[in-house]
């Protein structure tokens, strides 16, 4: 980790309002969801992020409490047609969503087909109008510095309120420099969230040190039980 963004000061209260508290394993049980809700709750995370298909159930059990509802969209692959990905997203915002994760269509962007990528973003984003949150998922690990830049300039220009790094699942997370690249592209008037491989409050504050404006993990607990205040109070 880079050395630099490894001392930024945060307290755990503070990180939680950072942390989107994710489950997307295909074998998530609904006591993993009523987990992931109780969690959430008690340490005031800033959202859950789940499947589409658990939207309705962790709204219901949030339902009355200030922490959002996230959902995925073309998750994890983000090949599938746009107008399947408008149509998850609209039975997500249905069933409670306020924030929407998805994944563009990498073989597109890596294709060069960029009038797809654009199109892809814009049609979930007419179908998720504010005060929805719409982050693009652009799949760092598979891409080349050019291609993320261009992924970034696509996700600002179609109307997306944040970039992210990683669904976790193709092998790679988020790392400093990506983050620190992302948030060069896109400038303060859009969001960076970090996800995939932070377990810890050291990461998740270097990641933010670096310009991450949320972090997405499993491991929320343990990042807020990992940050300095807690184990020294």
């Amino acid at each position: 980790m880079n050395s630099a963004y490894t001392n930024f000061p945060i307290t755990a209260a503070e990180m939680a309002k950072y942390i989107d508290h994710t489950l997307l394993k295909p074998d998530a049980t609904f006591d993993g969801m009523d987990k992931l809700c109780e969690e959430a709750i008690k340490y005031r995370f800033k959202a859950v992020c789940v499947n589409s298909g658990s939207v309705a159930y962790v709204s219901c059990k949030l339902r009355g409490h200030c922490v959002d509802v996230c959902s995925v969209v073309g998750f994890p692959l983000g090949a599938m047609h746009t107008s399947t990905k408008a149509f998850e997203a609209e039975k997500a915002i249905e069933d409670g969503a306020q924030e929407l994760d998805m994944v563009l269509n990498i073989g597109a962007l890596k294709s060069g087909d960029l009038k797809t990528v654009d199109a892809d973003i814009r049609t979930v984003r007419q179908v998720s109008e504010s005060p929805v949150v719409l982050k693009v998922i652009i799949e760092t690990s598979l891409l080349t510095e050019e291609e993320k830049i261009r992924a970034c300039e696509i996700a600002k220009k179609a109307g997306a309120d944040f970039v992210k790094t990683s669904t976790g699942f193709s092998g790679g997370g988020a790392t400093i420099e990506d983050v620190v690249l992302m948030r060069s592209v896109v400038s303060p008037t859009m969001g960076v969230k970090a996800s995939g491989g932070i377990k810890d409050f050291a990461t998740a504050s270097a990641m933010i040190a670096a310009g991450a404006d949320r972090i997405g993990a499993g491991a929320g607990v343990t990042i807020i039980t990992t940050a300095p205040d807690q184990i020294n109070r």
